[in-house]
């Protein structure tokens, strides 16, 4: 099976740092990475095992947790890359946390802070659909929402405000990465054209009509303000340790062949293994082998 998965290159996606990020330069489609339906099902299937095997090897050494970003525009397929990708995975390991909008008492805490009480625990992967970047995204493009933050300064044009969140967002991850949880952020990179089309496909088809929205339509007149503000976030916050890929999103299949090719390649960097009994759980395996084999 091995010889008909395709070959992924990080670098081809990665984004480590840099002082400057310019999504025109990131294609929103590329050839595809598979042949057919068949062989995408295939790919995918075969993807979905070895995540599972070493989702298991995370959960055993209990050494390591891995947290999973994704952000993007609506209709970029966040919520189909998470149910297909992760389709194999045990819920016992793996936990999904929507961020929409804040609470009241979300919004009378620091930005990171519903984050933070979401994280995955060692042995755990953790996915965010959206996460605390909507506070340097979203706030960004709409800072009437900082209002009902509550935040102690003001927001004039000399404010620090979006600076100082980039460093926090940096110095969260570079906490969690010191700590054991590997931190892997995904943009799906959606091309405007393919968004329109995606939202006609929801107005044809009555059984998604329901996701539909006056937002939906509402947000597109803001797409070089957003584009304008991941760019700047994506930049600010990619680090060797806790990187960015932008993923071409036109093609919802080839995305998630790559976005699972890259998460393979992640956990498989971690050098998993089982943990080896000490001599103290060896005398216990030898115990209860002796009471099995005794009828015990």
């Amino acid at each position: 099976m091995s010889h008909s998965i395709p070959s992924v290159k990080p670098s081809d996606f990665r984004v480590t740092r840099k002082r400057k990020v310019s999504l025109k330069r990131y294609p929103t489609r590329i050839q595809p990475l598979y042949r057919s339906r068949s062989h995408y099902r295939r790919i995918l299937q075969y993807h979905a095992d070895e995540l599972d095997k070493l989702q298991v090897l995370l959960q055993a050494s209990a050494r390591h947790a891995v947290l999973i970003i994704f952000q993007a525009v609506d209709t970029a397929g966040k919520d189909g890359m998470i149910r297909h990708v992760m389709s194999g995975v045990s819920p016992q390991g793996c936990r999904v946390a929507s961020f929409k909008s804040p609470s009241d008492e979300e919004t009378r805490h620091d930005f990171l802070w519903r984050a933070v009480c979401r994280l995955p625990e060692r042995g755990q992967i953790g996915i965010f659909n959206r996460s605390y970047y909507e506070d340097v995204l979203i706030a960004r493009v709409h800072p009437h929402i900082l209002d009902a933050q509550h935040l102690p300064a003001p927001r004039d044009k000399g404010n620090p405000l979006w600076e100082g969140r980039y460093q926090s967002i940096r110095d969260l991850e570079a906490h969690l990465h010191r700590n054991g949880t590997h931190v892997i952020k995904f943009y799906l990179h959606l091309s405007q054209e393919e968004q329109r089309e995606r939202l006609r496909a929801r107005l044809d088809q009555p059984e998604k009509n329901w996701k539909l929205s006056l937002s939906d339509i509402n947000e597109r007149q803001f797409w070089k303000d957003y584009a304008q503000a991941y760019e700047r976030c994506i930049a600010e916050t990619a680090r060797e340790e806790s990187p960015w890929y932008i993923v071409p999103a036109d093609d919802k299949e080839n995305a998630r062949i790559i976005v699972s090719s890259l998460l393979l390649r992640h956990l498989h960097s971690l050098d998993l293994a089982y943990p080896r009994p000490d001599k103290e759980q060896k005398k216990i395996l030898r115990f209860i082998s002796e009471k099995l084999q005794n009828g015990g």
